[in-house]
């Protein structure tokens, strides 16, 4: 049976993961822990999983930057059903930043804190029993387990007003691929998964067109898809996978030229701050 443990599970791309996975093992039934703030977006997403798709659900009300409240949850979670299969570190926010404005510290703190340390408040203490885990099952690849960071597209390169979210992305990605190699000898596969645009509350506050910009229940089957063949590193949709790969190769003064009058993510408060 598998076991999967998901942050940022109350709302958007998080609670699209989780009826996928509820959805697609309902014959053989599935357990899964939901962490996000909002306890009572849980109880309902948990309620519903439950009577739609007969799935174990247990709920965890947290903000991934509390490293102690991370630790109880994993605990729990590992004393009630036994290491995860899969942990998706998917809680992150966004919201616009200027450096020049000293009352955007706390934003540019908050963000750091969530995209990054939130997904290693979230892996750390799940990892020694998904060690074990491995060792016992190492004669069965398919059980596999597998550590999934939810980045961003963003974090390929700098953009103009989202000096925060950018940053935390290229900081997602690079601890990623520092993570996946540490675990590569422990038999743990490590998941990076760039996303594009994806229909969220973060998503429905912008004034500019967004390209590819993909339906939440779309992008989580394909989410589920990269997890299930243990892709290393994947951008989702195809065609920004594309266009990061462009950005990638953009000359520095190119990118300054082109990004300049660039429209910026909007500076909206947030109950996270």
């Amino acid at each position: 049976m598998q076991k999967i443990f998901i942050t940022g599970a109350s709302s958007g791309i998080g609670q699209a993961l989780a009826y996928k996975y509820a959805k697609r093992n309902q014959h053989t039934g599935c357990i899964i822990g939901l962490a996000a703030r909002r306890s009572e977006h849980l109880q309902e997403l948990a309620d519903n999983l439950q009577s739609q798709y007969n799935t174990t659900c247990r709920i965890y009300p947290l903000d991934v930057r509390d490293s102690l409240a991370c630790q109880l949850a994993a605990q729990d979670f590992i004393q009630q059903y036994g290491a995860p299969n899969i942990v998706i570190a998917n809680a992150g926010v966004s919201r616009g930043t200027l450096t020049e404005l000293r009352e955007d510290i706390p934003a540019f703190q908050a963000v750091m804190d969530i995209n990054v340390m939130g997904m290693v408040h979230t892996f750390q203490p799940f990892i020694k029993a998904m060690i074990n885990a491995a060792k016992l099952n190492s004669a069965n690849s398919s059980e596999t387990a597998q550590l999934v960071g939810i980045a961003s597209v963003a974090g390929i390169r700098g953009l103009p007003g989202a000096g925060a979210y950018s940053a935390s992305k290229a900081a997602a990605i690079s601890y990623l691929e520092s993570l996946r190699i540490e675990m590569a000898a422990q038999n743990i596969a490590v998941t990076t998964i760039a996303p594009g645009y994806i229909r969220t509350a973060m998503t429905d506050v912008n004034q500019y067109k967004m390209p590819f910009l993909m339906d939440a229940d779309i992008a989580a089957t394909k989410f589920v898809n990269a997890i299930a063949a243990k892709r290393r590193f994947v951008v989702i949709p195809w065609q920004m996978g594309f266009v990061a790969r462009l950005m990638r190769f953009i000359p520095p003064f190119l990118w300054v030229w082109a990004m300049k009058k660039a429209p910026h993510k909007p500076r909206l408060d947030w109950d996270w701050l």
